[in-house]
Formats: C-alpha cells, structure tokens, sequence
C-alpha cells in the first residue's frame, strides 16, 4: 500500500472530523477488500450538513490531488453518501443509516486507523 495515499485517507478522516463529522473513522480494509484500502465512515447531522460536507470535500480532493471516480452515490436527502475515491471510499452517513448498516461491524476484519494529529 502506498504511504502517500495511506496519508491522504487520514487527512481526509481528519477533515471530516474537523467539519463537524460525528464519530469519524478510518478503517485500513486492504487486506479484507480487493476493490478499496480504505474506508472513512462518519454520521452527520442532516441533510444540510452532508451537502455542505461534500461541498468541502470538492475543495479538499482539489488540494490533495484526490482523485473522485464516478462521483457521489446516494441521496443526501435519503442518508447516506458514498463517494468513491479509488484506494478511499467515504461514507457519509445520518444516524440512522449508520446504526442501520452498521459498516464497521460488517468490516470488522479491517484495521482502525487513527489519524488525529495530537
């Protein structure tokens, strides 16, 4: 796995964080997962709060050099956003979707990351 994109995810999970993201977290799946390294998983507040989410994160992959392959999937109005980024896929996603799906449990093989700076 490539360090520099490796990095890319916990900046990525840290943005969130830092915009409000209620309880981000990056698991390392590369080793469960022939299609993704990584997953970010974070629950926002509403729908306002998701598209204002995805806002952001425009600028943000613009920053990074991330590149976005084929855009958002999902409603923001429904729940859940999933924006695939290649080796990063985040999901955006309200309370509700996130207790429903419970990704974490269904990927419990992969690795939590952590990626605060402090």
């Amino acid at each position: 796995m490539n360090q520099e994109f490796r990095d890319k995810a916990k900046a990525a999970a840290r943005f969130l964080s830092d915009h409000k993201g209620e309880n981000t977290v990056l698991l390392d799946v590369s080793e469960v997962s022939g299609w993704t390294d990584f997953f970010i998983i974070t629950t926002v507040r509403s729908a306002g709060h998701m598209k204002g989410l995805m806002r952001e994160l425009s600028g943000f992959f613009s920053e990074q050099q991330i590149p976005v392959h084929r855009g958002n999937k999902g409603n923001a109005d429904e729940g859940w956003e999933l924006i695939d980024c290649g080796d990063m896929v985040i999901h955006l996603m309200s309370d509700e979707f996130r207790k429903f799906y419970d990704l974490e449990h269904l990927w419990f093989t992969g690795k939590k990351v952590a990626y605060s700076s402090s």
